[in-house]
């Protein structure tokens, strides 16, 4: 039987990166060859070195929005909000902390007071309804007053320099609450030197939301459920996907939310020319992806290093074997590598 167990190892916190890398590609890159096994360290900046002509990198360029507002309730109490999607005009789908002074019928203010809210209803997994008064754009609310919503692992404040740190170079659609951290290295410099090379470039629009993190509870991971989240693949970045699956190309995948989602538009070939194909899609997917899984769309993956017990880690373990990438966990943290959202990165061949 499959155990959660299976997925875990030991991390000192002294390696979770608090803080980016001086220059985006200057983070380390761990190169990791799935059938050979071997472990190669690199920096990220190398990238380009494992890419050839025909090639496809695959990018989600969904936008980190400033969705985390504080306020107080009626008696002064502090409480925080993560502002996850809008439901309709004026309600939006949060989380709180602490969730007991947002219970339903509290009425808080946000901001300084810029705004006031009402928790108007609960959902799964302990979220809120949300209402906010009449005119208050929720929107410019979160641009002017809202906070970065780092990841509960980086114990700091958010600073000035997390609006850009903590978003891709190519982010283009408001909707994530977390970052496609796989992206956080390329540069546009870095993009240009790839696209030279003859690869080409997809994009995939993902919204990462809150469950990234969310550990898995469950003995049996095959009995967790993961979130929806939103995602959305045009037809023309399809047509570059088929295109190098009909052609020589690999498909690289820059993070598990890209894996994911063209995971799950990949649908049989109806000409046969392929064995799969990308379908364009727009919708909600909550695809799970853990070991035995065998991959349609993806040839090759760049990734960050995640956390013990987690979706994300199951899913590299599907694609490398659970074996080598708990092998290649512990070359990182004696080599010193930095874990998480700002650390470093791996190169799944």
């Amino acid at each position: 039987m499959m155990r959660v167990e299976d997925f875990d190892y030991h991390l000192p916190s002294r390696m979770i990166a608090q803080e980016p890398a001086a220059e985006r590609d200057h983070s380390r890159l761990m190169v990791v060859g799935k059938e050979s096994g071997t472990i190669e360290h690199r920096v990220f900046a190398d990238l380009p070195g494992f890419l050839r002509s025909g090639d496809v990198l695959a990018l989600n360029d969904t936008r980190v929005i400033k969705c985390r507002l504080l306020g107080e309730t009626e008696k002064g109490k502090p409480v925080e909000l993560l502002l996850l999607r809008s439901v309709e005009d004026g309600l939006w789908e949060a989380l709180a902390k602490p969730g007991k002074r947002a219970r339903q019928g509290e009425k808080m203010s946000l901001a300084g007071g810029r705004a006031r809210a009402e928790v108007v209803g609960l959902t799964d997994g302990g979220r809120r309804l949300v209402s906010f008064g009449p005119g208050v754009s929720v929107t410019d609310l979160m641009n002017e007053a809202g906070h970065v919503p780092l990841p509960p692992y980086v114990k700091r404040p958010d600073q000035e320099a997390d609006v850009s740190r903590y978003q891709t170079v190519y982010a283009r659609h408001d909707g994530a609450v977390a970052a496609p951290t796989a992206g956080l290295h390329f540069t546009p410099g870095l993009l240009r030197e790839i696209e030279k090379s003859g690869v080409r470039l997809a994009w995939v629009t993902l919204h990462v939301g809150p469950g990234t993190f969310r550990p898995v509870r469950e003995k049996d991971p095959r009995n967790h459920h993961l979130d929806p989240e939103w995602f959305k693949l045009d037809p023309e970045q399809a047509a570059v996907l088929n295109e190098a699956r009909r052609g020589e190309g690999r498909i690289f995948c820059v993070g598990t939310t890209v894996a994911r989602a063209l995971e799950t538009v990949a649908r049989p070939s109806p000409s046969g020319e392929t064995e799969y194909v990308a379908v364009p899609m727009e919708g909600w997917t909550d695809k799970f992806i853990l070991p035995p899984y065998d991959f349609r769309m993806l040839d090759a993956l760049i990734t960050n290093f995640h956390l013990p017990r987690t979706t994300l880690l199951m899913l590299v373990a599907a694609l490398a074997g659970r074996e080598l990438v708990l092998k290649s966990y512990g070359e990182a943290i004696s080599a010193g590598y930095r874990f998480y959202s700002y650390g470093d990165a791996m190169l799944i061949l």
